[in-house]
């Protein structure tokens, strides 16, 4: 799978340059790729951050919100409470380091989530539990280069993010276009280990929040199922707060406040 995930992030690359694109190299000289990356990563993250999130499931058939708080410490630790809809309410999610857990109040148990299902659906979503909680991460878990495909667009740089061999990352790669003056991202398209386009996530709605401007939307729609897609919305956002380490705990995590 490993020798499958790299073949396919160097045939897509080979496809971009038979296409208009060229290399790294002579791209936009004097761009530092990493700083993009790292700035896509910590999008929504500082040391610590809290945040209020509404997260809207489109499907053909059905579509629900879900209401959540979030608290974050760097890049390792993450809680997630939902708040609404009330048959949801209490259910919560905690990350810390490379174990993560669920509980569910219905039944007051607190289930550990498995590395294999990290790409799972959270909560019937199309974001998967490592979208919500980072286990993986751009800048430290892929490798990155400039590109710039057929129809690119000047106002923005585009990086194709291939991940290390040794990790259980799903995707064969993906590509993020930002914009040039401030490295915000405008979306981010997933692809396969077969150079399928598998979802593509839209940025949109740019505020500020606690002095850092950000988009307030990040619509996440599957490219295989038609009519589907999830939206999260941050209503508030705040960084470098006060977050205890009991809110970051397992403890905290069956209390269900």
């Amino acid at each position: 799978m490993n020798r499958m995930r790299l073949v396919s992030g160097v045939l897509l690359l080979i496809g971009l340059l038979l296409n208009g694109s060229t290399q790294a190299q002579g791209i936009d000289d004097g761009i530092d790729v990493n700083a993009i990356i790292k700035r896509v990563d910590e999008l929504y993250r500082s040391n610590t951050s809290y945040s209020e999130i509404e997260m809207e499931i489109v499907t053909p058939h059905w579509q629900r919100t879900l209401a959540m708080k979030a608290w974050t410490s760097g890049m390792k630790k993450t809680f997630l409470r939902l708040t609404a809809p009330l048959k949801e309410k209490g259910m919560g999610t905690l990350r810390i380091g490379n174990e993560m857990w669920n509980y569910l109040p219905k039944t007051n148990k607190v289930i550990k989530i498995p590395p294999s299902m990290m790409m799972s659906s959270w909560m019937g979503s199309d974001f998967t539990n490592d979208d919500l909680v980072k286990e993986f991460s751009l800048y430290e878990d892929y490798r990155y280069e400039l590109i710039r495909p057929e129809g690119a667009v000047d106002s923005l740089l585009y990086v194709n993010c291939i991940p290390r061999e040794d990790l259980p990352i799903v995707w064969g790669n993906i590509v993020i276009a930002a914009n040039r003056a401030d490295s915000i991202p405008v979306w981010q398209k997933y692809y396969d280990e077969k150079g399928e386009l598998m979802r593509v996530a839209i940025y949109d709605d740019i505020r500020v929040f606690d002095g850092r401007r950000i988009p307030a939307i990040m619509k996440m729609v599957p490219q295989n199922k038609e009519g589907h897609k999830t939206i999260l919305r941050y209503n508030e956002l705040k960084f470098d707060v006060k977050v205890d380490d009991e809110i970051l705990s397992l403890r905290h995590l069956r209390s269900q406040n």
